[in-house]
C-alpha cells in the first residue's frame, strides 16, 4: 500500500477580510507536490516533470512570481521523503485512516449545445487520503484522450478534492460516465451524464399551449355571455 505524506497550512488570514494563502506539500516514493493557492484557486505550482515552477492562471491575470519558488519545492520534497520515513516507521502497526468520497458530481461546463465543443467536469470531494483517479467512458466506450485531473485540495475538514475534465463535442443520445477509485472504495463510484437531459423539454411547451387554449376558451365564454346580455336588452 502506498503511504502519502500531506501538509498543508495557512500562511495569511486578515482578520478585517478574509483572505487565505494556502501552501499545500506531500510526498510519496514515487511522486511530490507542492503548490500554492490564494483564496482556493491554485497560483503556482513545481512541476517536478518538467523541473520547472508554473503559474496556471489566465494570461489576463497578473501572474504571482515565486523567485527561487522550485529549487525551494526540491528540497521540500527532499525533507517530506525523509518525514515519510519516519512516519512509516511510527506507524507500522497503525491502521491507515481512509474515507471515502462523499460527493461525486459530473456536469458540463458551458451550456450545451450540439455539435459544439464543451467540457464535463467529474468533481470528486471528501476522500482521504489523496489522490483518486478518474476514467471516462462515452456510450459505453473507455475514453482517454482530452481528459485531465487537477491535483489533490484540501478541504477544511482536512478530506480532500479533485475535478477531473473530459473535452467533448455532444452528440444527441450520448451517454458519459466518469468512475472514481479510491482506496477506501470496494468498487468505483460511478455517475451518468446523458445529452438528451439538456435539452429543452415538452413540459413549458404543452403547459403555454393549455393557458393559452383555456384563455381562448374564456375570450369565447365571455363573448357569448356579452351577446346575450345585448339581446335581452
Amino acid at each position: 500500500m502506498k503511504l502519502l505524506l500531506f501538509l498543508s497550512c495557512v500562511l495569511r488570514v486578515s482578520a478585517e477580510v478574509q483572505h487565505e494563502d494556502l501552501a499545500i506539500r506531500g510526498c510519496s516514493d514515487s511522486e511530490a507536490e507542492d503548490m500554492y493557492t490564494l483564496e482556493g484557486e491554485e497560483v503556482w505550482y513545481a512541476d517536478f516533470d518538467k523541473g520547472e515552477g508554473v503559474t496556471p492562471q489566465p494570461s489576463f491575470i497578473d501572474p504571482i512570481s515565486y523567485p527561487g519558488g522550485y529549487e525551494l519545492a526540491v528540497g521540500n520534497r527532499e525533507v517530506c521523503r525523509s518525514n515519510l520515513n519516519i512516519a512509516r516507521k511510527a506507524m507500522k502497526d497503525i491502521p491507515l485512516e481512509q474515507d471515502p468520497p462523499s460527493t461525486l458530481i459530473i456536469y458540463p461546463r458551458d451550456d450545451v449545445d450540439l455539435d459544439q465543443k464543451n467540457t464535463l467536469l467529474c468533481h470528486v470531494s471528501g476522500f482521504y487520503p489523496a489522490p483518486v483517479s478518474v476514467t471516462w467512458t462515452r456510450n459505453g466506450q473507455n475514453v482517454s484522450e482530452g481528459t485531465s485531473i487537477n491535483i489533490p485540495f484540501p478541504n477544511k475538514d482536512g478530506s480532500f478534492r479533485q475535478t477531473s475534465r473530459l473535452d467533448f463535442v455532444p452528440k444527441q443520445g450520448d451517454e458519459f460516465s466518469c468512475s472514481v477509485h479510491h482506496v477506501a472504495l470496494n468498487a468505483p463510484w460511478t455517475r451518468f451524464w446523458n445529452v438528451e437531459r439538456t435539452q429543452p423539454g415538452v413540459g413549458p411547451t404543452v403547459f403555454c399551449g393549455v393557458g393559452l387554449t383555456l384563455g381562448l376558451v374564456g375570450v369565447a365564454i365571455g363573448t357569448f355571455f356579452l351577446v346575450k346580455g345585448n339581446e335581452c336588452n
